[in-house]
């Protein structure tokens, strides 16, 4: 009987200790479960966290790349691209609760789409500014080749004006020049004898010019004597920088036609020796003889 009471006692430690030792592995497990579901949330978390930061960095490059492009709108990247760098600073500092990591991703995404946005309006806005500079470049190419053309009428027409010039300006031919004895009848007789001379003769010829202007025409006339005095008028006229002192001018009414001129300068006691007679087209020497006088 005493040992019928022994083997129930214990059986009912046996069965209690075995009830504690199933609620202790119960525990146990319960315990390595939870443990690894912590783990799992937070190497979970902590993915996400990099993850977001990788996005972050993503998205900063975009940026960098688009500033650098230079275009009109350099400041509203520069703005959005400072709010990115100081979220990946709060997710760097955050704890990587998973609450936190899914407001992050949402201001992530916000940021993205408005990345999207500027990215794309800076991308047209390139496109336009490259047509504008090809715009900007075949302007200047036109300009630059008209430049050109107008460089080289403005030669053709000075050449052509050059030409003009020369070939409207009148020729002078045939100048004689000499002394003449005048008889009381009027009569004009040539000679070499300084003591006999009257008057000088100036003869020259004007020749014919279509392209000439017409009109009234004066020519200066200098005659020079053996001893450098200029005999006449001796007047002084002033080109610009250039002077003439003539002796007188000869006026001439010229129609394109040939036209022969003569010009006589009265005197008396002409010098011995060899005159010099020039003809000036205002200050351009035009024509000149000489003669000698005994």
């Amino acid at each position: 009987m005493e040992n019928q009471n022994n083997n129930s006692k214990l059986k009912a430690v046996i069965l209690v200790l075995s009830l504690l030792l199933l609620a202790s592995l119960g525990y146990m497990f319960k315990m390595s479960s939870d443990a690894k579901k912590v783990e799992t949330e937070l190497s979970s978390v902590t993915t996400e966290k990099e993850n977001a930061l990788t996005e972050l960095a993503q998205l900063k490059t975009t940026y960098d790349a688009a500033i650098a492009e230079n275009t009109s709108m350099s400041e509203e990247l520069i703005a959005e691209r400072d709010k990115v760098v100081k979220l990946m600073e709060e997710v760097k500092k955050s704890k990587g609760d998973a609450a936190a990591i899914g407001k992050y991703k949402q201001q992530i995404a916000d940021l993205q789409a408005k990345m999207n946005v500027l990215i794309r309006e800076n991308d047209e806005l390139k496109v336009k500014n490259q047509q504008l500079t090809a715009e900007i470049d075949s302007t200047k190419t036109i300009l630059v080749e008209a430049k050109e053309y107008n460089q080289v009428l403005a030669g053709q027409n000075e050449e052509l004006s050059k030409t003009v010039e020369k070939a409207s300006k009148l020729s002078i031919l045939n100048l004689k020049t000499g002394a003449y004895k005048v008889k009381s009848s009027g009569k004009e007789i040539e000679t070499e004898r300084a003591r006999r001379a009257d008057i000088l003769k100036v003869n020259f010829t004007i020749a014919e010019n279509k392209v000439a202007k017409s009109g009234d025409k004066s020519y200066y006339i200098q005659v020079i004597d053996s001893k450098n005095n200029v005999l006449g008028e001796k007047k002084l006229v002033e080109f610009g920088e250039k002077s003439l002192t003539y002796s007188f001018i000869s006026t001439v009414q010229y129609e394109n036609s040939t036209v022969n001129v003569s010009e006589n300068l009265p005197g008396e006691n002409f010098e011995k020796g060899t005159y010099f007679v020039n003809i000036f087209d205002k200050a351009e020497l035009v024509g000149k003889t000489s003669f000698t006088l005994k």
